[in-house]
């Protein structure tokens, strides 16, 4: 019980693809499209994985768990997975299933080059990876944990390596470190390290955003600085030092005076950066705050003694005075920041590994978010701007930290990616990104928030607005990024914050739409290339068809929905036919023809004479610039016969065990259709344990259900089979397995219609 979901190789069952289908014998119009559940979406990405294994570069002896399910509101799915490689944890392993509306298959984010092939034997101890690692920590060590043998794939490529976690104090003996050493298990060469710590390198008065808005908590007569309306995220005091930190109560409510001297103003800015960046995330992304749950924000304000730092550490807050306790680094876009590292680590697997390119996209995400976050508060004493920290002057010469619009102005950080650009600290090989950002929300030269230059003899970009180009960032995060996405990735084109951005563009705004082409020309102005599909300069539209199938017996109709969408240019006039029908069938469309962008309902009706079989008919769009079509499969059932059965026999599911139950068709002298039907009573007192599939008679298995629905009771569940590749006649199965141990029951009954 409450195992990771295994999959290929291990108890995934061989099968075919499950689509949800709808048949209709009215002509009424087809409804839209429901999103599935996120128990469908997996099931149905689990097929995709099971028909396609090198779509996700699988290999034997492997195993996947679910880390994050994402439904969008037309249909369209995306299914986060870990790896797990004979037994072994895969870093840089993850991958992303991504579903069209109706459950087709739409590809997926892998950042594997090929599939692994390795010994999982070390020939380094773990004592000797753990002496190395501590020789490579730099302060006071305060603890060490033991090594973890695993499969280091963040490059693309597996090496069998030690990972071990060191804790302690950074040389100035305040920044907390948790440091991960990578080295070779093989050979005991050191491949490298980052630290979890991801540092800056009522009415209240702020140090830096004036007098603003911030809720509290009454408990009595006392207000404290817990937030009710974000969660119960709370703000407390440090007192400079590193270990207590007490919740800041005042008797009216009116935080602050504006001065640093007050200790309660920078607990306003902590306070107030922690709201703006939770209210920044739901109200524009949809995302239930940082951690995707509604919880809150832990703040520690008044770190250590002049400490020029503030830190995210997975789980809170925590911000330094600055040199000489004077100037607490608590500004808007430092709070957006630092709490974006914690969006980006819990929306990707792992997050973005934090080095080389990878870390930098993770760095300009945090970047990106941040500035955004100011603007959103949109506060006259720190209105938006595209510089990272320019309040705190934590450089000590009154200058930011870095520049988005010309990342090259703080001295380290690269403007235009280069082949060096992955051997760089992540704070500067963010520059690319930042630079990206900005072109595409401001366009190149000279704007009101700085010039921005193009790199080599690239066009000028026209931005788009920074709400769409945040937008889009943040699509390519949620749905599309994996942990180690880079700028260019030559063995693994795909795997690229370019291709990845145009995707979001395309699912966003549609292909090869302003904005698409404005997220190609921002990439190429910072020298990141890209092998992106062709896109059309004239007019030109798409046709899609939902659902895309059916099921009907002779003399009876099937309807659906026929979409268009503009993907170039102007909307044009559409008109619609249909042709590949088998004898005896008509298809009339209502209306006729469209101006793209609209949509048509389709019904297919049949004779008693028209044959039984499966065909595909070929709904076609012709406009003025081209002709595109979209493909229907019909079923026409066969007459007589029996194509269903029923079997209500129990069958006790005992723990750890694999039983059946049969069905026996004959008569039914046909294959079975693509809209087949199987009806499951199973009572059982923990249905996460259970994979359910249906074997044909000629031993295909399909799987209906793999380890879903956690400590829920009980199956009473109709799934819908695209069986039409099977004759009907013979002996089906429902295959049951209890993956688990404590919970059991038995197969009550089940109903297959073919």
């Amino acid at each position: 019980m409450k195992r990771p979901l295994a999959l290929a190789g291990v108890t995934l069952l061989a099968g075919s693809v499950l689509v949800a289908t709808a048949t209709s014998t009215s002509a009424a119009p087809t409804p839209p499209v429901t999103p599935p559940s996120e128990a469908q979406a997996v099931r149905t990405a689990e097929d995709h994985i099971d028909a396609r294994p090198a779509a996700i570069e699988a290999a034997p002896g492997e195993t996947y768990s679910v880390y994050r399910t994402t439904v969008d509101d037309d249909g369209a799915a995306h299914v986060r997975y870990n790896r797990e490689y004979q037994g072994l944890r895969v870093y840089g392993g993850d991958f992303v299933v991504h579903s069209k509306p109706g459950g087709a298959f739409d590809g997926t984010s892998v950042g594997l080059d090929s599939p692994l092939s390795l010994s999982t034997t070390a020939k380094v101890s773990a004592a000797a990876a753990q002496k190395a690692a501590k020789a490579r920590f730099e302060g006071r060590i305060t603890g060490t944990q033991t090594p973890e043998l695993f499969v280091d794939a963040s490059t693309g490529s597996g090496v069998l390596a030690w990972e071990t976690v060191v804790s302690g104090w950074a040389p100035d003996g305040q920044t907390p470190s948790k440091l991960h050493v990578i080295s070779d298990a093989v050979t005991g060469t050191y491949i490298g390290e980052f630290d979890d710590i991801e540092t800056v390198a009522g009415t209240g008065a702020s140090l830096y955003s004036g007098s603003v808005s911030v809720d509290t908590t009454l408990s009595g007569s006392t207000y404290s600085m817990i937030d009710p309306s974000h969660g119960n995220g709370r703000t407390c005091d440090m007192n400079n030092g590193t270990s207590t930190c007490t919740t800041f109560t005042d008797a009216d409510n009116a935080w602050g005076t504006g001065a640093t001297s007050n200790r309660q103003s920078a607990a306003v800015d902590a306070h107030f950066g922690a709201a703006k960046t939770f209210d920044y995330f739901k109200n524009v992304h949809g995302r239930n705050g940082i951690f995707g749950n509604g919880t809150g924000v832990p703040s520690r304000v008044h770190y250590g003694n002049a400490y020029v730092n503030a830190f995210w550490d997975g789980s809170q807050m925590t911000y330094g005075d600055g040199s000489g306790n004077s100037r607490p680094l608590v500004s808007l876009d430092v709070a957006g920041h630092e709490m974006s590292h914690g969006v980006t680590e819990n929306v990707v697997s792992g997050g973005l590994t934090y080095s080389g390119e990878s870390g930098g996209l993770n760095e300009a995400t945090s970047d990106i978010f941040g500035a955004m976050v100011e603007f959103y508060a949109n506060t006259s004493a720190d209105p938006g701007d595209y510089q990272v920290g320019e309040k705190i002057n934590i450089n000590g010469n009154g200058t930011p930290l870095r520049y988005m619009y010309n990342p090259t102005l703080d001295g380290a950080s690269h403007g235009c990616w280069s082949t060096s650009t992955n051997s760089v600290n992540v704070h500067y090989s963010s520059g690319p990104g930042n630079h990206f950002f900005f072109n595409l929300a401001e366009g190149t030269g000279a704007t009101s928030y700085g010039t921005s230059p193009v790199c080599g003899s690239a066009p000028a970009v026209t931005g788009i607005g920074r709400d769409k180009a945040a937008a889009i960032w943040y699509r390519a995060l949620d749905a599309y990024f994996t942990s180690n996405t880079r700028y260019v990735n030559s063995s693994t084109p795909a795997n690229t914050s370019r291709a990845y951005t145009l995707r979001a563009a395309t699912d966003l705004y549609g292909s090869c739409s302003t904005e698409y082409r404005a997220v190609q020309a921002a990439w190429t102005a910072v020298n990141v290339a890209g092998s992106d599909a062709t896109c059309s300069t004239g007019n030109d539209f798409s046709v899609t068809v939902s659902p895309t199938s059916a099921s009907v017996n002779p003399g009876s109709s099937a309807t659906a929905t026929v979409s268009t969408a503009v993907t170039s240019g102007s909307a044009q006039t559409v008109t619609f036919s249909a042709s590949g029908l088998p004898t005896g069938a008509t298809a009339s469309f209502s209306p006729a023809s469209v101006t793209a962008g609209g949509t048509s309902t389709v019904t297919i009706a049949t004779t008693a004479a028209t044959a039984p079989g499966t065909y595909t008919v070929t709904l076609s769009g012709a406009g003025a610039s081209a002709t595109r079509t979209a493909s229907f499969t019909l079923t026409v059932n066969g007459t007589g016969g029996t194509c269903s059965g029923t079997n209500a026999t129990d069958v006790t599911i005992p723990d750890n065990t694999t039983v059946t139950s049969t069905i026996a068709i004959s008569g039914c002298a046909r294959n079975a259709s693509s809209t087949s039907t199987v009806e499951i009573h199973i009572v059982h007192t923990y249905v996460g344990d259970l994979v359910v599939a249906l074997v044909a008679p000629d031993g295909s298995a399909y799987t209906l259900r793999n380890r879903s629905g956690g400590s829920a009771d009980n199956i009473d569940t109709t799934y819908t089979a695209n069986l039409s590749s099977e004759a009907a006649n013979g002996t089906w199965t429902l295959r049951v397995q209890d993956a688990a141990t404590i919970d059991t029951g038995y197969i009550n009954s089940w109903t297959l219609t073919l």
